[in-house]
């Protein structure tokens, strides 16, 4: 058996839907033979499973031959304020469009447990699943498994085999980070989320980007777990450091942390370092002083999942929406850096 007839075999629904440039259900149409189907565009679908020696599943065969009103939601990782926040409005949007939704919530994102979670939703016959990814792990156990319905994933990072909305972490990172050096600070520590959250790689990414445009050294963030007590063990660190003059910290529960621990070293936040956190959890805005931070649109990411599997269960992919960009809400906990700490760093 030679190798090209190997990766025949392997090809899976996802692999034809590509090739015919179409999504994942209009194949299922063309699988089962139902109308609404366009000649060329079934003559595309039918001429890319023929490449690929496309042998179809029984679930792939029984997508869409009836309609169920329900959907499926796997949440991953932590009841975290942004994930929680994204499925109750995503179920408030599927429950204004008549749909109801089974969740399963997921602590482990291991791949065994996260096909058995989207195998029993499938069982459940949902016409979609929508997967809240904190951790890529979750992404890579449903990448190119066939499960006979549409994915959408709300995650950072994109998988070729799943549609994806998404709030632009990137472009809020470097939104705190410009800010920070719009009030003059040259030096700007970094505490990161877990070296497995997507959301954390983005916005190390758009500090170490902004930091690097403007010709300023990035030194090793130092890696968090998006809790205030993690946030605290690092403040301590930085209490220590008598070059930094600002923090951008990656979530809004470690900036907490962050700033009890200066407090406790007898460092005034924004007088000695200024603080910069991201999400605007409700309680930023009465933290001592206020956080500055980057507000993530969590209800609105929630519509945008429900939005998707509209676009994918209509088979109109220009529906989906775009990216939001998050934005910067500034508060006391920033401001220009000290004289004398900026005497320390020349």
């Amino acid at each position: 058996m030679s190798d090209r007839d190997d990766k025949a075999r392997a090809a899976t629904i996802f692999d034809v839907a590509r090739l015919a440039g179409v999504s994942h259900q209009t194949v299922s149409r063309v699988l089962n033979d139902l109308p609404n189907v366009r000649p060329a565009t079934r003559a595309r679908v039918e001429q890319a499973i023929k490449q690929l020696r496309y042998v179809p599943s029984p679930a792939a065969r029984a997508l869409v031959t009836r309609r169920t009103r329900t959907l499926g939601l796997i949440v991953t990782g932590a009841p975290d304020y942004g994930p929680s926040s994204t499925a109750l409005h995503f179920n408030e949007a599927a429950r204004d469009a008549r749909y109801a939704v089974i969740t399963a919530s997921m602590l482990e994102t291991d791949a065994p447990s996260m096909r058995s979670a989207a195998e029993l939703l499938v069982r459940q016959n949902v016409e979609a699943i929508v997967l809240i990814a904190a951790q890529r792990a979750a992404l890579d156990a449903l990448d190119g498994v066939e499960l006979g319905v549409p994915i959408v994933a709300v995650a950072s990072e994109d998988r070729g085999g799943m549609h994806r909305v998404w709030l632009d972490q990137y472009a809020g990172a470097r939104l705190a980070v410009e800010h920070l050096i719009g009030l003059g600070h040259r030096e700007i520590r970094h505490v990161s989320g877990p070296t497995n959250a997507m959301d954390g790689a983005e916005r190390v990414r758009g500090w170490s980007a902004v930091l690097s445009e403007h010709g300023l050294a990035a030194r090793e963030p130092l890696v968090g777990d998006w809790s205030p007590g993690s946030g605290y063990v690092h403040g301590r660190t930085l209490a220590r450091d008598t070059v930094m003059t600002a923090v951008f910290v990656s979530n809004d529960q470690m900036a907490l942390g962050v700033m009890h621990a200066l407090a406790e070293a007898g460092l005034s936040v924004p007088g000695d370092v200024s603080v910069v956190g991201f999400d605007d959890i409700p309680e930023a805005a009465h933290f001592v002083p206020p956080l500055t931070t980057i507000r993530q649109d969590f209800d609105a990411l929630g519509r945008d999942a429900m939005a998707g599997v509209l676009a994918v269960l209509g088979d109109d992919e220009r529906l989906m929406p775009t990216p939001r960009v998050p934005d910067l809400i500034v508060r006391t906990s920033t401001a220009a850096p000290s004289m004398e700490r900026v005497a320390v760093t020349s």
